[in-house]
């Protein structure tokens, strides 16, 4: 290694090429959720009635998963997604965060089930396009971390 003259605070990184895309990685998980057809499952299965945020939860849910790949920890930042050209290459809209906030607060205890239809019919797509035992693995698991905030009703996990 050798010593350089200028601080770190003098480096600036730029982007020329139109085609760099921030969190490239997502580009995997978007091909798995456009041949799945997720947004439409979704949409189809998940229904808020006139909950306010209910219309088309697809594009939510997808927006909340995409953040999570891509590193979020809460829902601010999902704004991530809607930088530079990372919009284009997901098969969906990018939702806002004060949007994703509405839509998770029209959620009751009895929507559970809707969501179990859609990991249930989601893996039986995955399954028939080729997912399962041999070559290939399909491994979901959940993250438990505390929730944080007086106004959580009582929640102390989540």
């Amino acid at each position: 290694m050798k010593p350089v003259s200028r601080g770190i605070d003098r480096i600036a990184v730029t982007f020329d090429d139109p085609n760099l895309v921030a969190n490239a990685g997502l580009l995997l998980i978007a091909t798995v959720v456009a041949r799945l057809g997720l947004e439409d499952l979704c949409n189809s299965t998940i229904r808020l009635g006139t909950r306010v945020g209910g219309f088309q939860p697809g594009r939510k849910i997808l927006t909340l998963v995409h953040a999570m790949v891509a590193g979020a920890t809460h829902i601010d930042h999902a704004d991530m997604l809607r930088a530079g050209s990372t919009a284009a290459v997901l098969p969906h809209r990018v939702m806002a965060p004060s949007t994703l906030g509405t839509f998770l607060r029209s959620f009751s205890f009895g929507h559970v089930r809707q969501f179990e239809a859609v990991i249930g019919n989601a893996l039986a797509r995955a399954w028939s396009l080729g997912a399962g035992p041999g070559d290939h693995q399909l491994v979901v698991e959940s993250t438990i971390r505390q929730v944080f905030g007086r106004l959580k009703g009582g929640a102390a996990y989540g």
